[in-house]
């Protein structure tokens, strides 16, 4: 069983709220990783896309009334919006007849595929009652160091990266996109053709890590801007795209102000790209993109809440790829060379002279650690990924 770095962090807002939100894309392990949690606890586990259970909940007060002593998973929670009254009702009633905190927390963990109506529904009705936790595909820290190359290729979701060949990973990414186009995406949004969300969404591996400029997108897929930024926002909700923001700050230069996107997991990437094999990506336009992205992912996900991350970008060349902005207001500034000599550009000392970063790392694909400059630190994806865990 894999170890994933968000049980701990899960477990802990277990025991302070009285209901968490898990969000993350279809076949991350959300199901699994609650489920693993729940080991040892008194729990119930409805799937909310079985009829079956959904039927359990034909009139959900008086169902969850006589569960009040477990834990109750919810799968694909977006399928039973009028849940959240409920939920909602029963948690202020255990509040008003004088439960302590502890003794009402934990009581509701929520799972969903999607950002967009779990976050609305709930806010809506929830707040100040509900935990939101985000679990990514796998990391490396997850996967192991050993997984690196192999966590590059076939991306981080867990059927994936355990497949028995290259050619039965490939199938099941094909799969999910195919299945995500299909059948899932339809239930988030207006219906939208599935080959033109597709060519919209390999447009965007070809563009992996570049700055989003919505009306040329537009016009390569003969839609307007307004129906370009929905398809956008559509996938950023899904948990599929990444919108990295860039840097603003009070510092007199002329900044870049579009975001960048990315395709969140490399091995999508690829599946939508055609690439199959480690060769064929190695031979690829979009290699050092996606070795971006890839490293990018693995950290993020492993940074301790409150971090936020961005890019810094000027008119003059001054460039960071990610920027890591702490809550105190620390910054750490990360560059990606896919080299294992890596060269830094005049662009991140002019971005780091803006900046005044506090730490300043390039991730490398070699394993040993040693100085670029004085102050700066050449460093394994790996040992990254274990400094931002271990500062949480």
């Amino acid at each position: 069983m894999l170890n994933r770095f968000l049980a701990p962090v899960l477990r802990d807002e277990l025991s302070f709220s009285p209901a968490v939100a898990l969000l993350g894309p279809r076949q991350a392990g959300k199901t699994t990783l609650a489920l693993q949690v729940a080991q040892g606890l008194p729990h119930v586990y409805l799937d909310l896309e079985s009829e079956r259970d959904r039927a359990k909940l034909a009139q959900p007060e008086l169902y969850l009334e006589g569960h009040l002593d477990k834990l109750v998973i919810l799968d694909e929670v977006h399928r039973a919006p009028g849940l959240f009254p409920v939920l909602r009702g029963l948690i202020d009633r255990a509040r008003r007849e004088g439960q302590v905190q502890g003794d009402s927390a934990g009581r509701y963990l929520l799972l969903g595929s999607a950002s967009l109506d779990v976050l609305k529904q709930s806010g809506e009705t929830l707040a100040g009652r509900i935990a939101y936790l985000e679990l990514a595909p796998l990391n490396l820290l997850e996967a192991g160091a050993q997984a690196q190359d192999a966590l590059w290729l076939r991306g981080g979701f867990p059927p994936s990266l355990q497949a028995p060949s290259l050619a039965r990973s490939l199938q099941w990414r094909e799969n999910f996109i195919r299945s995500y186009l299909e059948r899932d995406i339809p239930q988030f949004g207006p219906r939208i053709a599935a080959d033109t969300l597709r060519r919209f969404w390999t447009m965007l591996a070809h563009h992996q890590g570049g700055l989003l400029n919505v009306a040329q997108l537009a016009r390569n897929l003969g839609v307007d801007a307004k129906t370009a930024q929905s398809y956008i926002s559509l996938l950023v909700d899904l948990l599929l795209v990444r919108r990295l923001p860039p840097w603003h700050a009070n510092l007199g230069k002329r900044l870049v102000k579009a975001p960048k996107v990315y395709v969140r997991d490399s091995g999508l990437v690829h599946a939508l790209l055609g690439i199959a094999t480690r060769e064929q990506l190695l031979s690829h336009m979009v290699v050092g993109a996606s070795w971006e992205s890839h490293c990018m992912e693995s950290l993020l996900s492993c940074a301790p809440p409150g971090v936020s991350a961005h890019f810094y970008r000027t008119s003059a060349g001054a460039e960071i790829d990610l920027l890591l902005a702490w809550p105190g207001g620390e910054l750490w500034a990360v560059e990606f060379k896919r080299s294992l000599m890596p060269k830094l550009e005049r662009g991140f000392h002019h971005a780091c002279q803006d900046l005044q970063p506090s730490r300043k790392w390039v991730v490398y694909p070699g394993q040993e650690s040693f100085p670029v400059a004085a102050d700066i630190q050449a460093v394994s994806l790996h040992t990254l990924c274990e400094k931002l865990a271990g500062t949480s």
